[in-house]
């Protein structure tokens, strides 16, 4: 849970994870803010809720920009998961940068949440019900891909105001 200020941030456990794991644990966490938001009844709570999601979507997908989408690219040869998962990601990006420091002015607002929110449930079940497992059944060092991305999103967390 966030504290009362909204600064407080989930860490990524130092345990070490493999790749999806982290990615998972990211998915989940996401979601409950999503539902967090749509049970906000103020506009303080729903905007600190919005930056919330909003900086944790920009530093996850950052992590799968960097590392995890180009070895599993690699591995698998892909042509189609990685390039659709990166047009998914401008079009949050998109999404992101109408909602990131705005006050919460009511319908369409909460709209844009809202389509943020389908959005990154669209996103998420490919990713978990297709690149996932394919990229498991490779010879990737999920492992060593986790510890990578740990250290990287601690780096990006830690540069955030």
């Amino acid at each position: 849970m966030t504290s009362e200020t909204g600064k407080e941030k989930k860490s990524t456990s130092s345990k070490a994870q493999d790749a999806t794991a982290l990615l998972k644990a990211d998915h989940e966490q996401v979601s409950e803010l999503f539902i967090e938001y749509q049970e906000a009844d103020s506009k303080n709570k729903k905007k600190q809720l919005a930056e919330q999601i909003c900086n944790e979507l920009t530093v996850h997908a950052q992590i799968e920009e960097e590392i995890f989408y180009p070895a599993v690219k690699q591995a698998l040869k892909d042509k189609e998961l990685i390039p659709e998962a990166r047009v998914e990601h401008a079009t949050l990006r998109a999404l992101i940068s109408e909602v990131r420091g705005v006050e919460p002015d009511g319908e369409m607002f909460d709209a844009k949440i809202k389509v943020m929110q389908e959005y990154v449930k669209h996103h998420v079940k490919e990713e978990q019900n297709e690149m996932f497992p394919k990229a498991k059944a490779t010879d990737l060092d999920m492992m060593e891909l986790g510890s990578k991305m740990s250290q990287r999103k601690q780096e990006l967390l830690a540069a955030r105001p």
